[in-house]
């Protein structure tokens, strides 16, 4: 178990607490995918070498996959609401519960597949990289979204070179905001014609090398411009160099520079940051504010090992707050780019960093 402090409950944040009408969908954000139960070993000095055993220092485990996301939104504050399948196993049983009870997620679009043994990833974590190992059987015939999705402000789609997923134009056709991410690309064609239900997309966020793979453009930035001309917002990450993103109905671009921290593990950062675009989008914020606030939260979660046990809610945030106001010749103007989270963040009785603990499985349930 990773040294943690106890269980710390998080202060509950509306971020749309002033947009909120009586005639709003029960869901701010809607996603669905494939949850795999992940189990995390910290505290390695090096990778594993073969023909040896190595020890780890720390253990944790927690759901992963598609529930990476759905935590993150959910600890932002958004009404969030999954579709996934989840084995009648253990496993399936934990993740169900840590996502349901721990994490307030709605899974009533979700379902139990009997027989069907829940996926696995086992990550390792160490020097600010990971190396992954995961194991699964194939997916249950059914699809696990709904026929009709749920009715949410809006949803996150991960599209797929040349499939197309029905449920993500069923969502646009109802009003939902879609935004996107993308994989790599193991066809090596990088069609963007491919990304069929782009057409039915708000936002596309890739990363650098997806995004100018797919344009052919030389540069990151330039890749965005492009991708504008086909979605009406396309963000392009950077990396340690930030974020970069443009609008094409109004034609503003934004730049926000990357925040310095000393990265544990990077699993689920990019979740992270595309809920924190996300949570800002649909709270209006300027478009510089979202690239900002997405890039704070994905780096504090860099700070924390695993996927969605490291995802920073508002108390984590506010801790951050505070504590990057009492370093001593701060930049003023580096202060001012997040000035925007003064009326936003909880008060905080506990330093920086925040640690949780983290939980592990329990077998003494019975079926």
């Amino acid at each position: 178990m990773i040294n943690g402090e106890g269980p710390f409950r998080q202060a509950h944040v509306d971020p749309l607490a002033g947009l909120r009408t009586a005639d709003d969908p029960p869901w701010d954000v809607y996603l669905t995918g494939t949850v795999f139960l992940d189990i995390i070993f910290t505290g390695l000095d090096s990778a594993p070498v073969r023909g040896t055993e190595s020890w780890a220092r720390g253990m944790g485990s927690s759901p992963g996959g598609v529930a990476n996301m759905a935590t993150a939104l959910a600890r932002l504050g958004l009404r969030t609401s999954l579709a996934a399948a989840f084995g009648d196993d253990h496993y399936g049983e934990y993740c169900w519960d840590a996502l349901e009870q721990g994490e307030n997620i709605d899974l009533t679009p979700s379902r139990t597949v009997p027989g069907w043994h829940s996926p696995v990833t086992v990550s390792m974590a160490y020097e600010g990289e990971r190396t992954m190992v995961s194991h699964g059987h194939e997916a249950p015939l059914e699809e696990p979204a709904p026929d009709r999705p749920p009715h949410a402000r809006a949803a996150v789609a991960s599209l797929t070179p040349g499939v197309r997923a029905p449920w993500i134009e069923q969502a646009a056709s109802r009003g939902t905001r879609i935004f996107a991410d993308v994989g790599w690309d193991d066809t090596g064609r990088w069609d963007l014609a491919g990304l069929a239900d782009l057409a039915h997309c708000e936002a596309f966020l890739p990363n650098a090398e997806e995004a100018m793979r797919y344009t052919g453009a030389d540069c990151p930035r330039a890749a965005a411009h492009t991708l504008a001309e086909h979605v009406p917002l396309a963000v392009v990450t950077l990396g340690s160099d930030g974020a970069y993103a443009v609008d094409g109905r109004s034609g503003e671009s934004a730049e926000v520079p990357a925040i310095a921290v000393e990265a544990l593990d990077p699993t689920g950062a990019g979740d992270v940051f595309v809920a924190g675009f996300v949570t800002g989008t649909l709270a209006d914020w300027p478009l510089a504010d979202r690239l900002a606030f997405a890039g704070l939260t994905a780096a504090l979660s860099v700070q924390e090992f695993g996927g969605s046990l490291s995802a920073p809610g508002w108390s984590e945030i506010a801790a951050w707050w505070r504590r990057v106001h009492s370093v001593a010749d701060q930049d003023p103007a580096a202060l001012s780019r997040y000035a925007f989270l003064e009326g936003l963040l909880p008060e905080v009785t506990r330093p920086w960093p925040l640690r949780r603990a983290v939980p592990t499985i329990g077998f003494g349930r019975s079926a």
